[in-house]
């Protein structure tokens, strides 16, 4: 295992196209941090250049006490687990796991003792001589991050491993991935655009946004404190309601800030509330509603018990110190 420290690296495309710019993180060894923000924001890219599978344009990789920039990315100690799971189709679930071994001249029986081990962890022993088209999408998954384990590796790079499965299946393999890594301890940098897969693996999030990190922190402080009006909208299901501080000029704050932050949980139905909520829309979730309505002419959602009184408009009260004040020009925070 080994820290990853990442210093102002940046990448540049051929034609002046920036994917990646000025990022500086220092992640402990054995710790789990998930990149997370939208399709584009430079997540696996920079994942990439961690495993030296794209070139550094800026800045420093050291894994450990050791600059990676020009080593090679079987030289690196990393194991890398795609979407796609990358499995030699031709090969048993034995063979897959055993192959980058035999590459490595590792000896037979220390192969053999890494398959039975990680097949074990895994629970893939009883499929080790089918084949890869044999397996269901989840046992396929195991299988590739069994080829990861067995490889011993200081760390573990995952990019979007659980795109590819099912709803279901993808609540399941969160769980057993952070129960794995728990249990071995190995240093893990997981790429996810799904922020609630982010919030119940992550050690540490980095919210990243155009190719720069927008907030680091614990799921629970990016939650509750977030960084910009970027992160406040993107972290966190439904998303916090975000709005014109003019809209609400009965809120607190109002005169400071540009826009006021709300998470629908943050508001409860009162009589004598500040907001004023006309209702356009219900969804059921069983336990909980979503209602979604306006005020002041902007969009507004809360979260409510399934057996809360609905009427066409609402009067709403928000939580004491729930309110999140931001800059009208850049969106960042205001404490």
């Amino acid at each position: 295992m080994a820290s990853i420290t990442l210093d102002n690296v940046g990448k540049v495309y051929p034609g002046g196209t920036r994917a990646v710019g000025g990022v500086s993180i220092d992640i402990a060894d054995g710790e789990f941090i998930v990149l997370v923000g939208p399709s584009g924001c430079g997540k696996s890219t920079l994942l990439r250049m961690i495993a030296g599978l794209e070139s550094i344009s800026e800045g420093t990789v050291r894994i450990g006490d050791r600059a990676v920039n020009d080593i090679e990315p079987a030289d690196r100690d990393i194991a890398m687990v795609f979407q796609n799971y990358a499995l030699y189709p031709h090969m048993s679930v034995r063979q897959n796991l055993a192959y980058g071994l035999k590459n490595r001249r590792t000896p037979k029986a220390e192969i053999d003792r890494r398959v039975a081990e990680a097949a074990e962890i895994l629970q893939i022993g009883p499929f080790l001589d089918r084949k890869p088209r044999a397996l269901s999408g989840g046992q396929r998954q195991r299988v590739a991050m069994g080829r990861a384990i067995v490889r011993e590796p200081a760390a573990f790079l995952f990019d979007e491993p659980l795109s590819n499965l099912d709803a279901k299946l993808r609540v399941t393999m969160r769980l057993e991935i952070k129960e794995l890594q728990r249990r071995l301890r190995t240093t893990s940098i997981y790429v996810t655009h799904d922020q609630l897969e982010a919030m119940t693996l992550a050690d540490r999030l980095v919210v990243l946004n155009g190719g720069r990190i927008e907030q680091i922190g614990t799921p629970l402080e990016v939650y509750r404190k977030p960084a910009s009006t970027f992160v406040a909208g993107f972290i966190g299901s439904p998303a916090m309601n975000l709005i014109p501080a003019r809209a609400v000029p009965q809120l607190p704050g109002s005169a400071h800030a540009g826009i006021i932050g709300i998470r629908p949980e943050d508001l409860t139905i009162a009589p004598d509330g500040p907001i004023a909520m006309d209702v356009l829309a219900v969804e059921e979730l069983g336990a909980q509603r979503l209602v979604h309505g306006q005020t002041g002419g902007e969009r507004l959602t809360v979260t409510m018990p399934s057996d809360a009184p609905l009427s066409d408009s609402l009067r709403l009260a928000f939580r004491p110190g729930s309110l999140h004040l931001f800059q009208a020009e850049g969106g960042r925070r205001i404490e």
